[in-house]
C-alpha cells in the first residue's frame, strides 16, 4: 500500500498528541496515511499492552488513517542498531510515503530522541540500493527514500520550520487524544482516574497540549497550529500554500 504520509510514533499516542491535527488535515485533502507505532507501550504505568492496542484502534478510526502497524520493539530498551533500522528499513519500503512525521530528536523522555534518531538514519539507509530487504512473502523490496522527515513537537520546546494550521480540526485531534482513556484525563472515564497519576494523566497535561497548539497558531495567525522541525530545506512548487495573514 503506497501512502503519501507516515507518522511514526515510538509510543502509542506519541502521534496523537504531536502530529494529529497535520495527519487530519492531509487526510481530508486526499492524502492517504498510516501510523507506525515502533513499541507497544508496556512500561507505562496506566493501562496494559492490551487496553494500549484497543485505544490506538479508536485514535486510528478516529482519523481516518489507512493503516496501523505496531513494529514491537521493546519499550525503553530498544536500540538504534542494525537490527532496529533494518526493521524500520522494511517498513518504509513495504508503505513508500512521500513525508514521514516522527519523533524529535532530542526531548525530555530518551526513548524520543533515540527513536527521532533511528527514524533519521532509517530513512536515509532505505534509500541505498545495497541494502537488502524482502516483503513478508519474500520478494525483494526496492529502495525507497521519502523526500522529508519531519519531526514533531513533543516535551520541550523547539523552535519550528514550520507551522501546520490545524484549527479545523482542533477538536478531532482531542478526540483522537481521549481515545487513550487509560493513559489521559477525561471526564468520560471516571474509572481511570483512579490508577495512579502520571505526568500525562492529570487534566493540566491535556491543556498544556492546546496552550501549545494555541501559541503555535499565534505565530502564523491563526487559532491552533503544529510546529515541525526538518533538517532539509523546505521545497515548494508556489507560494499557494502559504497563509496570508498579518503575524
Amino acid at each position: 500500500m503506497k501512502l503519501d504520509i507516515l507518522a511514526i510514533g515510538v509510543h502509542p499516542d506519541d502521534v496523537e498528541l504531536c502530529c494529529a491535527g497535520t495527519l487530519l488535515k492531509e487526510i481530508r485533502a486526499g492524502k492517504k496515511a498510516g501510523i507506525i507505532d515502533l513499541t507497544q507501550g508496556e512500561l507505562g504505568t496506566r493501562g496494559t499492552k492490551e487496553t494500549r492496542y484497543k485505544e490506538a484502534a479508536d485514535a486510528a478510526e478516529i482519523m481516518g488513517v489507512a493503516v496501523r502497524e505496531n513494529l514491537k520493539m521493546r519499550d525503553g530498551f530498544f536500540k538504534n542498531d542494525e537490527k532496529h533500522q533494518l526493521k524500520l528499513i522494511k517498513t518504509i519500503r513495504k508503505y513508500q510515503p512521500d513525508i514521514i512525521l516522527g519523533n524529535v530528536l532530542n526531548d525530555r523522555h530518551p526513548d524520543h530522541g533515540r527513536a527521532g534518531h533511528l527514524i533519521n538514519d532509517a530513512c536515509f539507509l532505505s534509500g541505498l540500493s545495497k541494502i537488502e530487504t524482502k516483503n513478508d512473502d519474500g520478494t525483494p523490496q526496492e529502495k525507497w527514500r521519502p523526500a522529508y522527515f519531519f519531526q514533531y513537537m513533543q516535551d520541550w520546546y523547539h523552535e519550528p520550520d514550520l507551522i501546520i494550521d490545524i484549527t479545523d480540526v482542533v477538536d478531532l485531534k482531542m478526540k483522537a487524544v481521549e481515545a487513550y482513556r487509560t493513559q489521559f484525563y477525561t471526564d468520560a472515564s471516571p474509572e481511570n482516574n483512579q490508577e495512579p497519576q502520571t505526568y500525562i494523566s492529570t487534566p493540566d497535561f491535556r491543556e498544556s497540549i492546546l496552550a501549545r497548539s494555541r501559541m503555535m497558531g499565534k505565530r502564523i495567525g491563526v487559532k491552533y497550529g503544529e510546529g515541525l522541525m526538518t533538517t532539509k530545506v523546505i521545497g515548494m512548487s508556489n507560494l499557494s500554500g502559504i497563509i496570508l495573514k498579518e503575524t
